[in-house]
């Protein structure tokens, strides 16, 4: 019985299906991030309020870096990121820059500071951060031109911003 009904063939069906998709869609939630997955699509408002949504990049290779202004690797990468963005950008690169902090004014603020001029996204209720899987600070996704997870980092070491450069560069070929 459901709520005090007796269970017909008909609800007995229905109530098995909608557990098999509630089921399989908390499965595809918690699904890895890795090569080759298609990355999680998102929309998120930009720090001067326009809404972006990952799916309408389609036909561009872009790199999404998940940042916050506690993380000192993060504050390090930024710099490199931002020449990478101002060196590909009219190639068909786009780079986005997710921010987990509760204050966006604080990611302003940091951003302004380090001179970033790609978009940065505030990710406050982590929900975007959530279904990127996120295990380490920063984190970058290189996304090719189907939308398809081609390189995932996860932390930041001098030198990695080499690495992203070769696989920019390999994607843009593509």
């Amino acid at each position: 019985m459901i709520d005090g009904s007796p269970m017909t063939p008909l609800r007995s069906r229905r109530a098995a299906a909608m557990l098999m998709l509630a089921a399989s869609t908390m499965l595809a939630a918690a699904a890895p991030l890795a090569p080759t997955t298609p990355a999680p699509d998102f929309t998120l408002r930009t720090l001067d309020g326009q809404k972006l949504r990952l799916g309408e990049q389609r036909g561009r290779v872009v790199l999404v870096n998940f940042w916050a202004t506690w993380c000192g690797p993060c504050r390090q990468e930024m710099p490199h990121l931002n020449k990478l963005y101002e060196k590909y950008k009219s190639s068909g690169f786009v780079l986005l820059g997710v921010n987990v902090d509760d204050d966006s004014a604080q990611a302003a603020g940091v951003a302004s500071r380090l001179g970033v001029t790609f978009p940065v996204l505030p990710d406050a209720d982590k929900r975007v951060s959530r279904q990127y899987d996120l295990s380490a600070m920063p984190s970058t996704v290189l996304i090719d031109r189907d939308g398809r997870v081609r390189y995932l980092h996860r932390g930041y070491q001098n030198g990695y911003e080499v690495t992203y450069d070769q696989q920019i560069r390999e994607l843009l070929k593509e």
